[in-house]
């Protein structure tokens, strides 16, 4: 069990660790890989699983990556862990081309891949640089992966849809806990419960009507004077903007998105531009041009102006009124006033509580917070409101509120009773992936599967 105390350690300190899938998806992606440089070693196959193959380049960029992240030493017993979890990410994929009902469409795959494209350039330092690297042109970069990103596209969403049907029961929890030998339970760092008001600065209405202005010109450019939205996307979309650098969202259920956004995509024909509209919950004006539609799930491109920033006095002083009827008033809930005042969709839906955006637990750690939440916070007890504040929120925005401190946990040995959430997350975690990986054993029953490489080879391979 060391190995679970020391994820249950670093999942709060850092909010849990990084998805297997999100590591296997950037694997085979990497430059220096095996579909690199012709001055490599020669490759060769480390497995077959089905019709497709692993090669030992791509174990070897997976155990390099994982050293990195996980701060290990190579060892030939990583390795073939690493080439278990590629083959299993092979048998996933298969078992989910046979699934019709999992699908990825060209657009999603083409919009996966610019932006796993764009990733590599940024660390290379321009494409001419990536192109070096490959000794191919981006396009061609881009079509040799294609197939195998489509691959682990359809793995992931298997996965995902697995897991989401595995839960795990308070019994459970309790009986995985204390199977942790008690002399090995981490001491867990100072941990706080917040809950805060959130108010963002308003534009002035002469910076609006200059954003509006933009949008159209912009829409204008794209319908009438032949310009690319995608190219209209990256020169002007603000730099939140959802979606990739060219604006796009793919495979999206309009029920996911706000209401003005959705209402605009579920009329606009497919291939059309829709005329300007404001976008409140992001305080900008977009245009969008469907791309395709399947029921309720959309492809789409989309650009947004956002106003200049606005001071925010106007917003501090909203948020002192509300202070003040809070403390004015004790009778009054400080959660019926964040559903009513708050401007940040995510916390004001449950009353304020502000959660981890990864795990979503309440217990955020204090040395993890920014030095706008811990200056804040420095001075309160529990139940205390804060003055209004300039803050940067955990998804990056920036904005104003008001925080009430609802408790303080000075660093402890992990207990049920101060821990529960968060050991939760941990054993059902443990029990998701014991589970997958049962059902991924049955499945080498009915997929085929040669495994070419033993660790006795690679023992072998390493002393030549």
């Amino acid at each position: 069990m060391h190995h679970v105390c020391r994820t249950f350690a670093s999942s709060f300190r850092y909010g849990g660790g990084p998805l297997l899938g999100a590591v296997l998806l950037l694997a085979s992606m990497a430059p220096g890989a095996a579909h690199g440089q012709d001055t490599q070693v020669i490759d060769r196959i480390a497995a077959v699983v089905g019709d497709e193959i692993v090669l030992k380049s791509e174990v070897d960029q997976l155990v390099r990556r994982q050293t990195r992240q996980q701060s290990v030493s190579y060892s030939n017993r990583l390795w073939m862990e690493a080439l278990r979890q590629l083959v299993d990410q092979r048998l996933l994929a298969e078992e989910a081309r046979r699934d019709t009902t999992i699908t990825v469409s060209d657009q999603q795959l083409s919009d996966q891949l610019d932006r796993r494209i764009e990733q590599y350039v940024q660390r290379a330092g321009s494409e001419e640089r990536l192109e070096q690297a490959y000794g191919k042109s981006i396009l061609e970069i881009k079509e040799q992966f294609r197939e195998d990103l489509r691959g682990q596209i359809l793995s992931q969403q298997l996965r995902r849809r697995r897991m989401q049907n595995i839960d795990i029961t308070p019994s459970e929890v309790r009986q995985w806990f204390e199977e942790i030998p008690q002399d090995s339970l981490p001491q867990l760092p100072k941990t706080v419960r917040l809950s805060h008001i959130v108010r963002y600065p308003k534009p002035t209405e002469e910076s609006r009507q200059q954003a509006k202005a933009l949008i159209a010109s912009v829409r204008d450019s794209v319908v009438d004077g032949g310009a690319s939205l995608e190219a209209m996307a990256r020169q002007f979309s603000a730099p939140d903007a959802a979606g990739t650098s060219s604006g796009g969202l793919t495979n999206v259920d309009l029920d996911d998105l706000v209401p003005e956004f959705a209402a605009v995509a579920s009329r606009t024909p497919v291939g059309t531009v829709s005329q300007p509209f404001y976008n409140k919950s992001q305080n900008g004006f977009h245009i969008l041009r469907i791309d395709a539609k399947d029921g309720s799930t959309v492809d789409l491109h989309h650009v947004l102006i956002k106003p200049d920033a606005p001071s925010g006095e106007r917003a501090k002083e909203y948020l002192s009124a509300v202070r003040d009827t809070l403390l004015s008033d004790s009778e009054i809930p400080f959660e019926r006033m964040a559903r009513r005042h708050s401007e940040e969709d995510r916390t004001a839906q449950n009353g304020g509580r502000v959660t981890d955006p990864e795990s979503d637990t309440r217990d955020l750690v204090l040395d993890a917070l920014g030095p706008s939440w811990t200056q804040t916070i420095r001075s309160l007890e529990p139940g205390d409101i804060s003055e209004p504040s300039r803050v940067e929120l955990l998804n990056g925005d920036e904005a104003y509120h008001i925080v009430r401190l609802e408790r303080r946990v000075p660093a402890h040995r992990a207990s049920l009773e101060t821990d529960y959430d968060r050991i939760r997350q941990l054993a059902l975690r443990d029990k998701r992936s014991r589970k997958m990986q049962e059902w991924t054993d049955q499945l080498r029953e009915s997929i085929y599967v040669d495994i070419r490489i033993t660790e006795s080879e690679l023992t072998a391979m390493r002393r030549r």
